[in-house]
């Protein structure tokens, strides 16, 4: 059956696959000559184009007389298959909170309901997320908006397309400290730093700046063992990583750089190559990102299971 997509009447079911996405279930169909016309080929081919969407059980039709055809039912996976409308790709954090893990499923839900269907990984560090737009292995990436200013100085033909406000990457950042008789840091701290996390590596050099401490180069999933075991001192991380704020005293910035990017880590967004908006944002469609926050909260609060 798939081989007929290659055919006159395939190519032609490819088209008309793309027109019916847009389509919504229990709406009329456009007229066998509308496809006609519009698509330059003869009434028989729309006919024989439409049977075989129908035969590959991409959608369902009922013919209701002089009221014209109605699309019954549809399979949208499908049918954006047999268009060649591939779904995005995206890249954002581990989902190690109920922060991400909200913003994973309203990325997810929030393109479910416009009919839409989004493919996302997983992946540590906003560095390899950027580069993932970079190698093209990812249509977009969420960073935070601290990272993607930084990378649009660096990479000029990468754009911010989306924000999601404050608040929305991290709820905040704080330094958690391994000794609990400790309430502030000083020199000769072991310090963990991970330096394929942007934003937590300047929020910790830029709170450390002038003290004499010995920076441990780290992946930031090992944070909790290293602080547990006191092989670190000090480590800047979220708050919304509940492993680490039920284990270890946390105290909050005082130097004014290390303040003012904490708030621009805050903020999520959506980063993509520039030379391809116009095709991410049609892909994108309807989707809006109130939607996509208010599914986030609903995690957060626990009034929604986590689904990604």
């Amino acid at each position: 059956m798939w081989e007929k997509l290659y055919s006159k009447n395939g190519l032609t079911a490819k088209n008309i696959a793309k027109e019916l996405l847009d389509v919504e279930i229990g709406n009329k169909i456009p007229r066998v000559t509308d496809y006609s016309v519009k698509l330059s080929i003869g009434r028989g081919t729309v006919q024989i184009a439409l049977g075989l969407l129908e035969e590959l059980k991409a959608i369902r039709l009922e013919a209701r007389g002089h009221l014209g055809t109605y699309l019954v039912d549809k399979d949208i996976e499908l049918l954006q298959e047999i268009a060649g409308i591939a779904p995005l790709i995206g890249s954002m954090p581990l989902p190690y909170s109920r922060k991400y893990e909200g913003l994973a499923t309203g990325m997810v839900e929030a393109f479910e309901l416009s009919g839409k269907r989004i493919n996302l990984s997983y992946m540590r560090g906003g560095l390899n997320r950027i580069e993932s737009i970079r190698t093209k292995r990812s249509d977009f990436s969420i960073v935070s908006k601290m990272t993607a200013v930084n990378s649009l100085s660096n990479y000029p033909n990468l754009k911010i397309m989306k924000e999601f406000g404050i608040n929305s990457y991290v709820s905040a950042h704080k330094i958690f400290l391994a000794d609990q008789q400790e309430n502030s840091i000083r020199n000769g701290m072991r310090v963990g730093v991970d330096m394929d996390s942007p934003d937590q590596k300047e929020l910790t050099f830029s709170e450390f700046k002038g003290l004499d401490v010995e920076y441990v180069h780290i992946n930031y999933m090992q944070l909790l063992d290293m602080l547990d075991s006191k092989q670190l001192d000090a480590a800047i991380w979220s708050i919304d990583d509940k492993r680490i704020t039920k284990s270890f005293k946390a105290i909050d910035f005082q130097l004014p750089e290390a303040k003012k990017i904490a708030e621009e880590t805050s903020e999520a967004v959506i980063i993509i190559d520039g030379d391809r908006e116009q095709e991410i944002a049609e892909k994108w469609g309807t989707v809006e990102i109130k939607s996509i926050l208010e599914i986030q909260r609903q995690v957060e609060s626990g009034d929604k299971i986590p689904r990604y």
